[in-house]
């Protein structure tokens, strides 16, 4: 069997707006944990990028910590030339505070306003970076107009194929999601517990990303 390494990232991010404070997601990492358990059962090598996380990760999996949107993107681009491929799992912040408070907010009695920015985008730009040796799979969580959504994602940022799914899949043990190919046609609708999710689309991944490449060299 073809073996890979995959890098997977995982679970929520933060971006402080103060020594105290931050904005965050409710992301479990569990997702992410399942896929590492599923990958290293097929017997591919891994590598988990994490935001915070309560959940364990598989032992034979390799795992990084990091707290920020751009932390994982500076990991995840140090380590993805050296992979095969990479999984986006994770929930990263998409804002952060235009500036962070050295000092903890205090309470005022009047509304306090925020001046938020968008953070990098960390699977645009593996996708964007990858070479034609490598691939890459998103996911797209949306809340309405699903497919169109992820299918323009899965173009925008490069991606081979785009796992949608919706909001009821965060910090939840089941989910619900489609497999979506490079031209945003359904592969496979998968719904049960995230470890059986994860366990299909690492057999889609195997079968149409990394026996693949494997064959083209």
């Amino acid at each position: 069997m073809t073996k890979a390494r995959i890098l997977i990232t995982s679970g929520p991010t933060r971006q402080y707006l103060d020594p105290v404070r931050y904005l965050t997601n409710a992301s479990s990492g569990r997702m992410g944990a399942s896929l590492a358990e599923a990958a290293l059962a097929q017997g591919h090598d891994v590598v988990v990028v994490s935001g915070p996380v309560s959940v364990r990760y598989p032992d034979g999996a390799e795992v990084i910590n990091v707290i920020t949107t751009d932390d994982m993107l500076r990991v995840a681009g140090e380590l993805f030339p050296k992979c095969d491929g990479a999984i986006g799992a994770a929930a990263p912040c998409d804002y952060k505070p235009h500036q962070v408070s050295d000092e903890k907010l205090s309470k005022t009695g009047r509304p306090i306003q925020l001046d938020l920015i968008e953070t990098p985008d960390v699977i645009a730009q593996l996708g964007q970076s990858k070479r034609s040796d490598q691939w890459v799979v998103g996911f797209a969580l949306e809340t309405d107009d699903r497919n169109f959504r992820a299918t323009v994602k899965l173009q925008k940022k490069c991606c081979d194929l785009m796992v949608s799914n919706g909001p009821e899949a965060i910090d939840a043990m089941d989910n619900h999601v489609e497999l979506l190919d490079i031209q945003g046609k359904i592969i496979e609708t998968i719904a049960g517990d995230k470890p059986h999710v994860a366990t299909r689309l690492i057999h889609h991944i195997h079968d149409r990303l990394i026996q693949r490449k494997a064959t083209s060299l």
